[in-house]
């Protein structure tokens, strides 16, 4: 049959689909392999430098009557543990920062895939180094190499961009909110598995075979986004990785101006997300802390089911977004979570029985439903050409408060001993007040519709 010129040609044929799976598996297996590793890492950083100054005690609970002075070898140990996970995080984010804000507006022309797969590579090479490191006893500083690559090819802050810019590709505005809660929801239910199984493994076979299910792991990720993602990126094209405009597009999306202040309001919910996610990394990172001395003095039992508490927090608050979402905006959704989240925090700085500790565990049961909202809204004010771009200045923001918890919670915590030892934990509700704060005023001077010009052009 001749086509006529000028005439439409056949549709083009649909993408041939590699396998009728999203990335919700991908980052599953990311966020296991991660929460599996750092425990394990820490541990045997902790046992190994201790080994070296002839340390071989163990660290104090804090429950019992310590009259006397404290080990000062415990003291050295501690010390050197806490520098040298100082090192190997900063290393590996300074080298992430760089690689992410590079692959993340890569991905807008050449498209996901690529941009899953680097990452998972250099998290398999990384648990190899730190095999190697344990297998030939190697010094620790080889962990700082082993990061260093993992974080030049994205690290796991490239997985989570590229898995929220996929389905932001793939979903629409009104089911958005809801897929990437389905994401952070992966994000809980991975960490609370591997802190059970990778707690009691090492109690019982010690560190080599629990880090080679971290290898495995990160394997099975690499061939998952091989084989199984689909692409999720339309018109893809060719563009060179090492070039300056990648950085300008990060930094255009945040300083040009556009359509009814769309950049202002960008950097708003970039702020708002900020303190959210700084506050949540700098609570969790006190809470074992906190109920392992006095007068909680919790046991390894207690603990886990403290952890336990926390990461059901994902579950519920997806349940809780779904719920809600039938009789409120986003919006609305996100201050309740907020509104969940300070209560908590507040019955927690005056736990001091574990009933209200968990109880505060309870109240917290929204907590996690204001960042996938806030996600949502931060993806519906750029183009759907600037996603990826979008979500490596994401994943960047949550590596700078990541930072910016460790260092200003855990200095706050023994500096409060005195006259609060819960102080931290208000602190943080306090914080979260500003984000309540920018939400409600951005949905509060949100334009409305002007309903009678469009009836005027309805008549006419």
């Amino acid at each position: 049959m001749v086509q006529r010129e000028g005439a439409p040609g056949p549709p083009p044929p649909p993408p041939a689909r590699r396998c009728p799976l999203s990335v919700e598996p991908l980052l599953f297996l990311a966020m296991f392999a991660l929460a599996l590793q750092g425990p394990l890492s820490t541990q045997y950083l902790w046992d190994r430098l201790g080994a070296q100054i002839g340390y071989n005690g163990t660290r104090e609970r804090g429950c019992g009557n310590q009259s006397g002075p404290r080990d000062p070898l415990q003291q050295e140990v501690e010390t050197m543990t806490a520098h040298w996970n100082l090192y190997i995080n900063l290393g590996g984010f300074l080298a992430g920062l760089f690689s992410v804000m590079l692959l993340g507006p890569w991905s807008d022309s050449v498209g996901r895939r690529p941009v899953l797969i680097l990452p998972a590579i250099g998290l398999a090479l990384q648990a190899a180094i730190y095999l190697v490191v344990m297998y030939q006893k190697l010094h620790v500083g080889y962990f700082l190499v082993g990061r260093v690559l993992s974080g030049l090819s994205g690290d796991f802050n490239m997985i989570l961009a590229g898995c929220f810019a996929s389905i932001a590709d793939t979903s629409d505005r009104r089911s958005r909110t809801f897929r990437v809660a389905i994401l952070e929801a992966c994000l809980g239910i991975a960490g609370m598995l591997a802190s059970i199984i990778g707690g009691h493994w090492r109690k019982a076979q010690g560190y080599i075979n629990p880090f080679w299910l971290v290898f495995a792991v990160n394997l099975v990720m690499l061939l998952y986004a091989i084989f199984c993602v689909q692409e999720s990126v339309r018109e893809k094209k060719p563009m060179k990785l090492f070039t300056s405009r990648h950085y300008m597009s990060v930094f255009r999306l945040f300083t040009e101006p556009g359509e009814n202040k769309h950049r202002a309001k960008l950097c708003l919910y970039a702020l708002a997300l900020l303190l959210v996610v700084t506050v949540h990394f700098g609570a969790k990172d006190l809470f074992v802390l906190y109920e392992l001395s006095s007068p909680l003095c919790w046991g390894s039992d207690l603990i886990g089911y403290g952890l336990a508490a926390e990461h059901l927090t994902y579950l519920s608050s997806l349940g809780g977004l779904r719920a809600l979402q039938v009789c409120f905006r986003d919006t609305w959704v996100a201050e309740m979570g907020l509104v969940s989240n300070i209560s908590g925090l507040v019955v927690i700085s005056v736990a001091t029985t574990t009933s209200l500790m968990f109880t505060g565990y309870g109240i917290r049961f929204l907590a996690m439903a204001t960042t996938p909202v806030i996600r949502s809204k931060l993806s519906k004010l750029v183009d759907e050409k600037e996603q990826g771009a979008l979500f490596a200045s994401v994943a960047c923001i949550e590596g700078i408060s990541s930072l910016v918890s460790t260092g200003v919670f855990n200095s706050l915590y023994p500096a409060t001993l005195t006259f609060m030892k819960g102080f931290p934990f208000l602190f943080g509700g306090l914080v979260l007040l500003i984000p309540v704060a920018i939400i409600g005023l951005i949905e509060i001077c949100k334009p409305k519709p002007v309903y009678r010009e469009f009836t005027e052009a309805s008549i006419n």
